[in-house]
């Protein structure tokens, strides 16, 4: 699907008309390339396009405003040294709350006459210092100017992309509570008014009503007959006895109504002990089967769980899942052992199977946990976070990081993962230091700097980026 960005051609009228030609070809071409759909001035509404006067500004401004329901960032790209008024108040005049990039084209080394001079090196700062007059955010690409058509260029438009999804999708985001916290889990505490005020919506159900209205479904119900064979196609179930089968399948249609009534985006479930001692089933499948779906879906009502799932879910584009940062790795000081009962996406679990949760089966019958995952995730990248609301100072906080997973040995059950963190000591004395939780959210891709750029720079909240490159 592509991504609509509001496009400003920043020009100055004693330089090169040629480069803004130039730029202008050379974006649609990385346009192309990265599904981007540009709203930008037309040729024929300013001169090439650009902005540079103040009616330019006006015009760039209300072509802005009517397209405000789809715009999800604004790039501002300088082939030249630009007008930085006309590109702080295009932005100002078209209302819009959006993250910005700002890009400038680089000199050539033979280019300092007339015919190719650009500036946009000096250009640029002057823009940004306009944007932080007016009180706009704005990103920085990592090499002061870039070229358009460099492989640089594109992987920071990219990012800026993630970093749009991310924004937008924080600022509206619809949770679902299902069930109360664990009473023995004072850590997946969260404020709800602190979510809120950042526009993030919490709606609540009891399980009382989910396990009733269950109750009410016949097992010969079409539907549930079609979301049993769902689940089987989705992971392993030969161990999974028929009566699981029904409880899971009739818990999901439940689950899934209440959400679409409400529209809801993701949900964080209460996965133990009631469901077990008055349900008599794991949700895990369940909720493996919604993140895959990229309705992320976290397990013991850890609301800011779910909240940071859905984080790197929007940067990367690819499904998340809650982790307890669980157990060392023998001697090695920067590996760890991610691990759950068993509700992560089946993007992590390569081999995935229905089992049971041997931990909660000591206390609740091993065979009321029939619908907990068992699978190792293999070898590849790997991006952690945590969202946490800081009721003590009154504010919403975040860490977030990049490792690997590895491939090394692990003898145990449910979804596992060893997974390689530089300085990982460091990272467990902030974490410690700062009140964090033991759950984390992870995403089987690179996309720290999105997160980060998105939840510190635009949303505002403190965010602490471990191994930040510089």
């Amino acid at each position: 699907m592509a991504t609509t960005l509001g496009v400003i051609l920043g020009n100055r009228d004693f330089f090169p008309d040629s480069l803004i030609a130039e730029a202008r070809r050379d974006l649609l071409k990385l346009f192309a390339e990265l599904d981007v759909e540009p709203v930008w001035l037309d040729e024929s509404a300013s001169k090439l396009g650009a902005v540079e006067t103040w009616q330019d500004a006006v015009r760039c401004g209300e072509l802005f405003a009517r397209h405000r329901s789809t715009i999800a960032g604004i790039l501002v790209c300088l082939p030249n040294f630009g007008d930085e008024k006309g590109v702080a108040d295009s932005i100002r005049l078209s209302e819009l709350n959006v993250p910005i990039l700002v890009q400038a084209c680089p000199d050539d080394l033979d280019g300092f006459g007339l015919r190719r001079r650009r500036d946009a090196f000096c250009g640029k700062i002057s823009v940004c210092n306009n944007l932080r007059q007016y009180g706009y955010k704005y990103t920085l690409t990592q090499q002061h100017t870039v070229a358009i058509l460099s492989d640089a260029m594109r992987q920071e438009l990219r990012q800026f992309l993630a970093v749009c999804r991310t924004v937008r999708g924080m600022r509206r985001v619809r949770l679902g509570a299902v069930g109360a916290r664990p009473n023995a889990f004072n850590t997946t505490r969260f404020s709800e008014k602190l979510l809120e005020a950042a526009g993030i919506s919490v709606n609540t159900i009891d399980l009382s009503e989910v396990f009733g209205a269950a109750a009410g479904i016949a097992d010969s119900d079409a539907r549930v007959k079609q979301r049993v064979e769902q689940i089987a196609a989705y992971a392993d179930a030969s161990a999974a006895p028929d009566a699981a089968m029904l409880k899971m399948a009739k818990f999901a249609l439940v689950v899934d109504d209440w959400m679409q009534s409400l529209g809801l985006t993701a949900t964080a479930i209460q996965c133990w002990s009631s469901m077990q001692k008055n349900y008599g089933i794991n949700t895990c499948t369940i909720m493996s089967m919604m993140s895959e779906q990229m309705l992320p879906s976290a397990c013991e009502v850890d609301i800011a769980g779910v909240v940071s799932m859905y984080a790197l879910q929007l940067a990367s584009g690819r499904p998340s899942a809650l982790v307890d940062w669980n157990n060392n790795y023998g001697q090695d000081a920067d590996k760890c052992v991610f691990f759950h009962c068993g509700n992560w996406a089946k993007d992590f679990l390569p081999d995935v199977r229905i089992s049971t949760a041997p931990i909660l089966g000591t206390v609740l019958g091993e065979e009321n946990t029939v619908g907990a995952l068992e699978g190792r995730t293999p070898a590849g990248p790997v991006t952690f976070g945590r969202v946490s609301t800081d009721d003590r100072n009154g504010t919403i906080c975040a860490y977030v990081g990049e490792g690997n997973f590895t491939d090394d040995p692990l003898d145990t059950f449910g979804t596992r993962a060893v997974v390689h963190v530089p300085r990982l000591q460091s990272l467990m004395r902030t974490i410690c230091r700062n009140g964090y939780e033991h759950h984390a959210a992870m995403n089987g891709a690179h996309c720290a700097g999105a997160v980060h750029e998105a939840l510190s720079n635009y949303l505002g909240w403190p965010v602490y980026y471990h191994n930040q490159p510089e």
